[in-house]
């Protein structure tokens, strides 16, 4: 497709109400042409930001960056030497980190895959970092569902990626420059970068609640992380996005948080509480090896109470 008939195809449909309310793309090229005024035609190369710009970005990401990067390596251990460059961008879409083989490099380059570079959809238009922060969702951009017809050469897999507090803070994005890159191949790719997505959110939700107890939630698609932090009383001190939207958890939740067993469906009765005072008795005592007296000093009770509630309980 010539890039006169591309831009034509686009802003048909982006003008067209019946398409945009059909079509998440065309809901997207509609919001590039109508809210952003851009234009496909438009053939000038990204928005940059400035290194020292880049460099305040990376710093006031820098914990992030640093549980990512085993992340963004391995993946591109996976994709590098297929025609593929892997990116991260900020929140914004400003792109942060990139790996690519030596070969691709200059082609890259040239279409402004590169750090500093803004992928912003209010600036590019309909692409993969682009539409994928500003829709919240993982996306596929493939070739000529650019908005701009210049970017019509390459595709694009993304993913988002969330912080602890359910807040889109990065996009993670493999493209490639590769034309006879079949449909398979892609949704192969995009199932990488979805995981890999996933696995970086997951350590950085850990490390936000390092110490706590994580439970998980289970997740209803593969592509999602359902986790909540619990503390050392079972009250749900954090929850990932995934696992907020599935137990309806809002920032009000976690300043008045509740029990993990009453989120979950397993409000205990007193057969409930029974069964944790037994399981907290038996853990005493086998760490004081049987020993009743040592036992009751950890458990800051009196022998005498030790042995009432261990008949009560059924322990001999």
């Amino acid at each position: 497709m010539s890039w006169l008939h591309h831009a034509d195809k686009v802003l048909e449909d982006a003008f067209s109400p019946r398409a945009a309310a059909t079509s998440r793309l065309a809901a997207s090229w509609r919001r590039s042409a109508v809210t952003y005024g851009l234009d496909p035609r438009n053939s000038r190369a990204p928005e940059r930001v400035d290194q020292s710009n880049v460099g305040y970005r990376r710093d006031a990401m820098g914990a992030f960056l640093a549980l990512a990067t085993p992340q963004l390596d391995q993946l591109f251990r996976m994709v590098g030497n297929t025609g593929c460059c892997v990116l991260l961008t900020d929140a914004e879409g400003v792109v942060l980190e990139q790996r690519c083989s030596d070969s691709d490099r200059a082609v890259f380059q040239s279409w402004g895959l590169w750090e500093g570079a803004v992928w912003s959809e209010q600036t590019e238009g309909t692409n993969g970092i682009g539409t994928c922060l500003a829709e919240k969702r993982q996306v596929v951009i493939h070739r000529d569902e650019h908005f701009h017809s210049r970017n019509t050469g390459m595709s694009c897999m993304d993913a988002p990626i969330y912080d602890a507090d359910g807040e889109v803070v990065a996009a993670l994005d493999v493209s490639s420059c590769r034309a006879d890159q079949t449909e398979g191949y892609t949704r192969l790719i995009a199932g990488a970068v979805a995981q890999t997505a996933r696995q970086i959110e997951t350590a950085h939700f850990r490390a936000a609640f390092a110490g706590a107890r994580f439970v998980d939630v289970g997740a209803d698609r593969p592509e999602e992380t359902l986790l909540l932090a619990v503390d050392r009383d079972d009250l749900v001190i954090g929850a990932t996005r995934a696992a907020r939207r599935k137990l309806g958890l809002t920032a009000d939740s976690f300043a008045n948080p509740l029990p993990a067993a009453d989120l979950l469906g397993m409000r205990p009765d007193a057969a409930g509480l029974d069964h944790a005072e037994r399981a907290a008795l038996r853990r005493a005592l086998a760490r004081a090896g049987g020993n009743a007296s040592a036992a009751a000093r950890a458990l800051g009770i009196g022998r005498a109470t030790l042995y009432r509630r261990m008949k009560r309980l059924g322990l001999d």
